[in-house]
């Protein structure tokens, strides 16, 4: 816990932790993680500090260390989080839903930070915000030391959507809700902008967490959905997800893989939806038949990150309905953070399961 140390309204308040917040530090490919030790903080209006229950690694998190997403070092990765409030900014914080955060509160918060006032905020695109933040991103510096999820704490800034939690939920079903939930969330609803969703067909490309749990929305709201995934033990778990064959043709595709754009735009019905999720790493450029999808009446339409109502959407599912699937299985194996360089590694094989997650600790 923190000791606030208060200064007059309109300057930073400065918290000091005793012991020291922790973070894992990355300074670039082929160097392990160093750590850090953060006395204090100081928390701007609307900043919250947050001390972390449980982060997953996320498949982003691996692509940078592997050099195959470009980021700023140094640099404390990791965006998939819960965690509870210990400290907040002169005047407080509020939640998405409006509600002032108290401390003590079990909280998720958004991968983004946005202006809120922008042309792109002013018109719902907060995750593109002109002047975008994002945890696990950002280099260390302008912004302090606990930038990411990997460490003990997380400096949560104004122009974050931070949702409230519930206490009985596990950690390892809340943490990925900012990431891969709230990013399948999305997806489903993008596609549910076209098509009404109860006895639509959907085929979901690539059985990661984000199109499983993509899997799990739409089955939820009355679809018939079948998963692809060339990997045999990942694909097994789609029938849990609520995953069958189909027996036509699909109105939506949801390609989350980032692997399988062409048979996506392919195989979709005419007429139809394909909802591009998963390419968020450098990849081959993919052939577009741009006949094919005039002549079928087919919209094609990207998802990156999420709102904070979908956020927020996100958890009320997995709250809800979402119980009556194995979100809290996706977490394979749990790490302590100092040993976040060989869960990173594991996290990469190909019989990873869908999460690593990593806890604080001493």
């Amino acid at each position: 816990m923190g000791t606030l140390l208060v200064r007059p309204p309109g300057h930073r308040r400065d918290v000091a932790l005793r012991p020291a917040a922790t973070a894992m530090v990355w300074i670039g490919e082929g160097h392990p993680h160093e750590m850090i030790a953060v006395p204090g903080v100081a928390l701007g209006d609307g900043d919250v500090l947050v001390a972390v229950e449980l982060s997953t690694i996320c498949g982003s998190d691996v692509h940078t260390v592997q050099g195959r997403r470009s980021a700023p070092a140094p640099l404390v990765l990791g965006h998939e989080s819960v965690g509870r409030v210990i400290a907040m900014g002169d005047g407080g914080a509020a939640a998405v839903d409006g509600s002032p955060l108290r401390i003590g509160d079990r909280v998720v918060w958004s991968v983004t930070v946005s202006c809120g006032t922008c042309d792109r905020c002013a018109r719902g695109l907060t995750q593109k915000c002109r002047t975008l933040g994002k945890y696990g991103h950002d280099r260390v510096g302008a912004n302090g030391d606990l930038t990411g999820a990997f460490g003990s704490h997380v400096q949560v800034r104004a122009g974050t959507a931070v949702v409230r939690v519930p206490e009985s939920l596990p950690a390892s079903v809340l943490a990925p809700a900012s990431c891969a939930t709230a990013t399948a969330w999305a997806a489903v609803a993008r596609a549910a902008r076209d098509h009404d969703l109860d006895g639509a067909s959907v085929r979901v490309h690539g059985a990661g967490l984000v199109g499983l749990s993509a899997a799990a929305i739409a089955a939820e709201r009355g679809a018939a959905v079948e998963v692809l995934d060339p990997n045999p033990t990942r694909l097994a778990l789609a029938a849990r997800f609520g995953a069958a064959p189909l027996e036509r043709e699909p109105e939506i595709v949801i390609e989350a893989s980032g692997h399988a754009v062409a048979d996506a735009l392919a195989g979709v019905a005419t007429g139809g939806t394909v909802v591009l999720v998963g390419s968020v790493f450098p990849a081959d450029p993919v052939p577009f038949d741009a006949e094919s999808v005039v002549r079928r009446l087919v919209t094609v339409t990207g998802v990156h990150n999420y709102t904070g109502t979908e956020l927020a959407d996100a958890v009320a599912f997995l709250a809800g309905r979402g119980r009556a699937y194995p979100f809290a299985d996706a977490v394979g194996e749990v790490r302590q953070l100092s040993a976040i360089d060989e869960a990173l590694l594991a996290a990469a094989a190909s019989d990873a399961p869908l999460r690593i997650g990593l806890v604080p600790g001493r």
